[in-house]
């Protein structure tokens, strides 16, 4: 079986790629960069190009059995997404997962949101058997703020007070890697979170106890954030996330116990906790 995956060198699809690997998969990775294409893991063929590009959607899907499409945020995401489904169905790809956001549909204005509603829809009526994954926050953007936690005792993420139900990538990757591989899930759309819906103050605590200091939570001044962030993201993101950060702080996003039940059966173990990632991140970060 020979399955392409796009976003192949992030933190998602480097997971998605491990997974495909552990079940003999025969792996190529879509990439923007030679450099990156040469830094991907051994057995796996790197395939430089770009979705804008015609010349690559109109082969780089050739001889592939199935297509993992993550389209990173950026402000060309849904031309991506639908220029990558094109070239799927010409090239007869038989199976597609496609990574989108948990309740998209409660918040489509949201540039995040949106741009994946017409992928979606895309998809659907593409003919393509296909399987949709929808993903919280993830656990490991933590993973960008460890100096943030570490330094100055401050969890810095704007979540709010009412709660996300934050997924575990690799809990993504093996959803994925199930689907494309097996085939029992075609049509299916699946939310990807974890168990407990957690807040910025919870997160904080998390931290605290596994990094045994005092973590403080940074609080929901998004003027506040988005001050800080212009220092270091294009003004196009930054004003893309503080519309998502106050959708959060404004309705939360909690899966159901009905969401925590599909996701076992489609992975076949229960969610990852916040926790148990936070204890396995901080003994890293220590060590």
């Amino acid at each position: 079986m020979k399955i392409l995956v796009l976003g192949g060198t992030g933190t998602v699809g480097s997971q998605v790629v491990h997974e495909l690997l552990a079940r003999d998969v025969d792996v190529r990775v879509l990439t923007r960069t030679a450099e990156k294409a040469e830094s991907l893991p051994e057995g796996v063929e790197g395939v430089v190009g770009d979705l804008l590009e015609p010349e690559t959607v109109r082969s780089v899907f050739a001889d592939t059995d199935g297509v993992f499409l993550l389209n990173p945020v950026s402000l060309t995401e849904a031309a991506e997404g639908l220029m990558a489904l094109n070239g799927i169905r010409m090239s007869g790809v038989r199976r597609l997962a496609y990574l989108s956001v948990h309740n998209l549909e409660a918040a489509p204005q949201l540039p995040h949101f949106g741009s994946k509603v017409a992928i979606e829809a895309a998809i659907k009526s593409s003919g393509i058997p296909y399987t949709i994954l929808r993903a919280n926050n993830y656990y490991q953007n933590d993973y960008w703020f460890e100096d943030v936690i570490l330094q100055y005792g401050v969890y810095p993420q704007p979540i709010g007070d009412l709660g996300l139900s934050r997924v575990d990538v690799r809990d993504i990757a093996e959803g994925a890697a199930v689907a494309l591989t097996t085939g029992e899930h075609d049509g299916q759309t699946y939310n990807l979170i974890g168990p407990d819906a957690h807040t910025g103050q919870s997160t904080a605590e998390v931290w605290s106890r596994m990094l045994d200091q005092p973590i403080e939570y940074g609080g929901n001044d998004l003027d506040a954030w988005e001050q800080q962030s212009l220092e270091f993201l294009p003004a196009w993101m930054v004003f893309d996330f503080r519309l998502m950060y106050a959708y959060f702080q404004e309705s939360g996003l909690k899966a159901t116990s009905d969401d925590i039940k599909r996701q076992t059966e489609l992975i076949g173990h229960e969610p990852r906790s916040f926790e148990d990632f936070a204890r396995e991140t901080a003994k890293t970060w220590q060590e």
